[in-house]
């Protein structure tokens, strides 16, 4: 594992990079952000897919919570931001692998009152997750994915899948004009997950906020989603907002929230 020179502010807290390696030796890079004050409070932050550690909503709960005493680690998944990995061999597997070792990374350094925020495709890999951590003491979920198949066949189109099962390609969905390579066994490992079950499993209390007028997660996921979790448990619903939280006011709900939620619970710690 590895820390670079952090970067200091007026205030006196502290963005490292850092990076810290899987079990599959897998080496991700991250941002270690630190207030001034010692603290043992920290959220992982995991963003979308496709998206990078630095996402708008990322280094905007990042501001939120260190003025609260609450480090925050953010970092890339398997193949997007500035990993050196390639996408196309991009798997839920290594996804938790990375996970755990960020995880590590932050019990190494004596946080053992931990938060854990996924947005999207990173709310996915929380919920498959959380139940592994007994030291998880919030969840947060933003716009979360609980049954990647379901979504990936309607963002795609019955076209698309059968295309991408021909040629291990997906349209691009950065909006450029060559397919992104992404082999089809992964969207077969996604369909031996099922986020209710691991969602049953939750120990942690848990927020979702989600946009009723969302166009990538439908709202039966989200309803079935909370009928699953058996832990204290709160449904954010921000009427007229989308999965990208676009409007300014939505988008300081759904951070305002989770930023919240974080401190109110790791405070009890």
């Amino acid at each position: 594992m590895e820390i670079t020179s952090p970067k200091e502010s007026q205030k006196g807290d502290t963005e490292t990079p850092v990076s810290f390696t899987s079990s599959s030796n897998i080496v991700t890079t991250g941002i270690f952000a630190q207030p001034a004050a010692p603290t043992n409070q920290a959220v992982i932050l995991c963003h979308g897919f496709p998206s990078d550690k630095n996402s708008r909503t990322n280094r905007r709960l990042t501001e939120l919570l260190i003025p609260k005493s609450i480090a925050t680690l953010r970092f890339d998944w398997y193949g997007m931001g500035d990993s050196t990995e390639p996408l196309a061999q991009f798997s839920i597997k290594k996804c938790e692998e990375q996970l755990d070792a960020a995880f590590h990374f932050l019990t190494e350094r004596a946080m053992n009152a931990l938060g854990l925020v996924g947005s999207s495709f990173g709310g996915f890999m929380a919920i498959l997750s959380a139940s592994r951590y007994p030291q998880l003491l919030a969840l947060g979920l933003k716009c979360p994915v609980v049954d990647f198949p379901e979504v990936l066949r309607l963002e795609l189109g019955a076209d698309a899948m059968e295309r991408w099962q021909r040629t291990d390609h997906i349209p691009n969905i950065l909006g450029g004009d060559h397919p992104i390579p992404l082999p089809y066994s992964f969207f077969e490992e996604c369909l031996t997950y099922n986020g209710y079950v691991s969602a049953s499993h939750i120990q942690a209390p848990t927020l979702i906020v989600h946009g009723d007028q969302d166009e990538i997660i439908p709202q039966h996921q989200i309803d079935r989603l909370m009928a699953s979790l058996n832990v204290p448990k709160h449904l954010r619903l921000i009427p007229g907002a989308n999965h990208q939280f676009g409007r300014p006011e939505d988008f300081r709900l759904m951070t305002t929230s989770l930023a919240t939620w974080m401190s109110d619970r790791l405070a009890l710690s």
